[in-house]
């Protein structure tokens, strides 16, 4: 049985820093690009980063380039990412997903097969 358990969220003040932890379980995960997704109340779920298998290939939505950062330990098939100078903006509950390499436009949440059940993050003014 696949599954993608995040840990790592929390409540943090404007400009301080969070990691985020994807931990991923029952099969292998060459073939697959590692992403986050965030999803605020009342907002749909948006692309936040994504990273290949050998950590060659790194995207970022331009909300979070310069500030978040993703990497990937594939020996321990675990996923972070990141969050510096967070903003209030950031708040949301953040999803860690796996989507077939193939598909090449990862910031499509509909094409992805695996789902963490998320993490909340929360940054107060």
């Amino acid at each position: 049985q696949v599954q993608l358990v995040e840990s790592g969220g929390g409540l943090v003040q404007a400009g301080g820093s969070l990691r985020v932890s994807c931990a991923a379980s029952g099969r292998t995960f060459v073939s697959y690009v590692m992403g986050w997704f965030r999803q605020a109340p009342g907002k749909e779920r948006e692309f936040v980063a994504a990273i290949n298998w050998s950590g060659a290939l790194i995207y970022y939505a331009d909300s979070v380039k310069g500030r978040f950062t993703i990497s990937r330990d594939s020996a321990k098939k675990a996923t972070y990412l990141q969050m510096n100078n967070l903003k209030p903006e950031d708040t949301a509950v953040y999803y860690c997903g796996a989507v077939p390499s193939h598909y090449r436009d990862y910031g499509v949440a509909d094409w992805y097969d695996y789902w963490g059940q998320g993490t909340q993050v929360t940054v107060s003014s």
